[in-house]
């Protein structure tokens, strides 16, 4: 019998949560595979870990003291995880929604790919937004080697396609994989993870791949209220940018150093010094609008 641990995180999202494992119970398995569920539960105050408990008692929950946010979190939870030697890890965002062959298409699509590189791959799976139908999350690749850290969407209907970083929504990660480039990097704050964990995987010399088609739903984060919101005030912006979930200047650093090569500095300054010359451009009333380049 072989076996698939998902890992989740979550905080003061029970509803989310819960349709989130359901969805994740309810998905096909192929014959021969066993599931399980990690969940750490990141210090909620709205019973998120006690529901779990009360609905799906096979689920693992670990619980934080509310500090851990995603990454540490998840970092946690592959960390309990991983002491049960799973074949399979597979990420999965609480607000994510499995469609019922998720599993069976993506462990179909890394065989098929395992056999051809001769070697594990690791898999990401897109999502879409339920109502819009338009693609939220997946796998991405740098656009420009002078610019490493600015990347586009690639995705394909029925073909698998080589990606260089990805979204942590839904991740299917073997355990070979697993074992030799290790858990999520903690220095990160909150986001910026799931990328690191990428690169450090092609870094080691494997390759990483979208799924074809869409293996679940999950909405957009809006940008209305983060400092990508041009409608805030610099101070405003300035404050939400520097912040946990922003671009936090320690988890950005560390970033840039680990994957920018000689030039980091340049690539650790540009989005701060970005949103400042900008909104001060725009101050000008003479000044000329500059197209946009782009995250560095």
């Amino acid at each position: 019998m072989k076996k698939i641990v998902a890992l989740m995180t979550s905080h003061n999202r029970r509803q989310k949560t819960l349709s989130c494992i359901d969805h994740y119970a309810s998905c096909a398995l192929p014959e021969g595979y066993s599931r399980e569920l990690v969940l750490v539960d990141d210090g909620s105050t709205d019973g998120t870990a006690a529901a779990v408990r009360a609905q799906f008692p096979w689920v693992t929950v670990v619980v934080g003291d509310g500090a851990l946010f995603w990454n540490r979190g998840m970092h946690l939870a592959q960390a309990q995880a991983m002491k049960s030697a799973p074949d399979y890890l597979l990420w999965l965002n609480d607000d994510t929604e499995l469609l019922p062959d998720a599993i069976v298409r993506l462990l179909q699509t890394q065989h098929t790919l395992t056999a051809t590189a001769s070697q594990p791959v690791m898999l990401v799976g897109a999502t879409a937004d339920r109502e819009t139908g338009q693609q939220t999350y997946g796998g991405y690749v740098a656009a420009r080697r002078w610019r490493p850290f600015s990347y586009q969407r690639v995705w394909h209907e029925s073909e698998p396609v080589e990606c260089h970083v990805m979204n942590g929504n839904v991740v299917l990660i073997p355990h070979e994989i697993a074992q030799r480039v290790g858990n999520l990097d903690p220095a990160f704050e909150h986001a910026m993870g799931d990328t690191d964990y990428a690169l450090r995987a092609r870094a080691q010399g494997f390759r990483v791949f979208v799924a074809p088609g869409v293996v679940g739903y999950c909405a957009n984060n809006p940008a209305a209220g983060t400092y990508r919101d041009t409608s805030l005030p610099l101070a405003v912006r300035w404050k939400k940018m520097v912040s946990r979930k922003g671009l936090p200047p320690r988890s950005w650093r560390h970033f840039t150093r680990r994957h920018g090569g000689l030039v980091w500095p340049v690539y650790f300054v540009w989005p701060y010094f970005k949103l400042v010359a900008g909104k001060m451009r725009r101050k000008k009333p003479d000044a000329v609008r500059q197209p946009d380049q782009g995250a560095a």
